[in-house]
């Protein structure tokens, strides 16, 4: 399909790509945020992962090129669509993973019923779980 555009999440806390601008981190030049002063701020997101003040090179060519449009989800989204996914799906994903079935959750009402999304499902949430169940409160 000639319409297809690959779409990357990123934490509302953490949007390196789509609030950042080109600077220089451990080395690399790609997008980051940054101070006025170009000096590096701190970033949140519920997930280790994705808690970096920047990105590889790579996303930030991917940006540059426009191959990818970068959106981002809040904390909250991502623990529902944990929850979502792993009580309708039986599948547990990885908070990563999360934010982008959040925004999918956003973009599928907006779509055509012959459209298709893909979401690829990248790691595993079992390594999550304390994390998870600290944040909405949940003893285990």
């Amino acid at each position: 399909d000639t319409n297809a555009r690959l779409i990357g999440v990123e934490p509302a806390g953490g949007a390196a790509v789509g609030r950042g601008v080109p600077g220089v981190v451990h080395g690399m030049r790609s997008y980051l945020m940054q101070d006025e002063y170009g000096q590096v701020q701190e970033a949140h997101s519920i997930s280790a992962g994705l808690d970096y003040p920047g990105v590889g090179p790579e996303h930030s060519w991917l940006k540059e090129s426009g191959r990818v449009n970068y959106t981002s989800v809040t904390d909250k989204e991502a623990l529902d669509a944990f929850q979502l996914c792993s009580r309708l799906e039986g599948i547990i994903p990885a908070l990563e993973s999360s934010h982008a079935l959040a925004y999918t959750m956003k973009l599928a009402p907006t779509m055509r019923q012959d459209q298709i999304i893909i979401v690829n499902l990248s790691g595993r949430g079992d390594k999550d779980i304390n994390t998870i169940a600290q944040h909405l409160g949940v003893k285990l």
